[in-house]
């Protein structure tokens, strides 16, 4: 009844999903209805965990040497250079060390 698939075609994944395999293009769309809902919402997760795992990682200066938190832009504000190790240092570091 339906077409027959070739060797190259055998076990094919969902080009969205990845989840399920088929045998042929029929068999993909017999099981369109069912897979539908599945298929969407993997495929959203396919794409979040792309979209996040592209990063825009920050350089190792951007972060305190002392409480090792990222510092906030921007970060003339946020932060100042310490001059006995030239390293930018957090205003809430320099804050607990004034305390002392």
């Amino acid at each position: 009844l339906g077409r027959l698939a070739t060797k190259e075609q055998y076990a094919k994944n969902c080009n969205a999903c990845l989840l399920v395999k088929y045998c042929g293009v029929d068999c993909q769309m017999a099981h369109r209805k069912q897979h539908k809902k599945a298929c969407k919402k993997r495929a959203a997760e396919l794409r979040d965990e792309k979209l996040y795992s592209q990063g825009h990682e920050r350089a190792e200066a951007d972060f305190c040497p002392i409480c090792l938190l990222a510092i906030p832009f921007p970060m003339e504000e946020y932060a100042s250079i310490r001059p006995c190790c030239m390293k930018l240092v957090c205003n809430g570091c320099i804050h607990a060390m004034h305390k002392q």
